[in-house]
């Protein structure tokens, strides 16, 4: 049996911050404490009710400071914007020894340790977090050691897979892990369409569409086959699949996701800069 993951404070339960108090609060995983902020009393007492430990900032303005008295982890829950303001707050209560790991997309590490003198580290997971089934990115600050690393490793597997990489990368991998989650549904939605303007009913459409996408996933993980080769057993010469296939590469479909994860790196590149 792993040894506990130590005591975690978790500033903001948003869809990220909520993905990882789920985590934490898994059957599997062993942890000596979680403390949680919300922003509203009624989200606090929700979790209350639910045999969490939280507070709400909308009312007690010490909620933050309390949530990370002794915590060896602390999750910055909350928005880009609120990190440098946030960590200015809790700086005086961190313990010497505390971790400090941001999920907030564009705010460097640097930008973090400029504010507190603890080892931070910069995370970046995805939606489907909140399901345990997520890719995070790990990028570890100037002053976290691989122990410490290692620490935010372990929280983040009990989310989904981790992928430990150069700060320099983290944006790439954003619109790869972060945004895919949004390509796959467009496309879902897209070929549901198709669906549709075939003549099948709109449930019978969605169920088709949603099915297979999750099918197909399901045989890759299963499998562990090559998805060009899985490609290829589905597609018979000269058959409907081919025809199919045909028409969508003609779309030069490489080329195109080269363009659009092209451009979102350029946008986080540009909202790291404060544009």
């Amino acid at each position: 049996m792993s040894s506990p993951l130590p005591s975690t404070a978790i500033l903001g339960t948003g869809s990220m911050g909520g993905a990882i108090l789920s985590g934490l609060r898994r059957p599997e995983v062993s942890v000596e404490g979680v403390r949680v902020t919300t922003r509203t009393d009624a989200s606090a007492a929700a979790l209350r009710a639910q045999g969490v430990e939280a507070r709400a900032v909308e009312h007690d303005s010490g909620a933050n400071a309390w949530a990370v008295e002794g915590a060896r982890v602390v999750v910055l829950g909350v928005k880009p914007a609120q990190i440098t303001g946030l960590l200015a707050e809790i700086a005086p209560a961190l313990a010497p020894d505390a971790l400090v790991v941001s999920v907030a997309a564009g705010v460097t590490t640097a930008a973090m340790e400029a504010e507190v003198p603890n080892p931070v580290v910069r995370a970046m997971p995805n939606t489907p977090s909140l399901i345990g089934r997520g890719v995070t990115g790990l990028s570890a600050g100037a002053r976290a050691d691989r122990g410490e690393l290692a620490l935010a490793t372990a929280l983040f597997r009990t989310v989904g897979t981790v992928i430990e990489l150069p700060e320099a990368q983290i944006d790439a991998l954003s619109t790869i892990s972060g945004s895919g989650p949004a390509y796959v549904f467009l496309l879902i939605e897209e070929l549901t369409r198709a669906a549709q303007a075939q003549g099948f009913d709109d449930d019978i459409a969605r169920l088709m569409v949603q099915q297979t996408f999750l099918g197909a996933s399901l045989l890759l993980e299963a499998t562990g086959d090559d998805p060009e080769e899985l490609r290829r057993r589905v597609t018979s010469p000269k058959g409907t699949t081919e025809r199919a296939i045909a028409v969508l590469q003609e779309a030069e479909l490489a080329e195109l996701f080269t363009r659009a994860t092209d451009a979102a790196l350029a946008r986080a590149r540009e909202l790291a800069a404060g544009a």
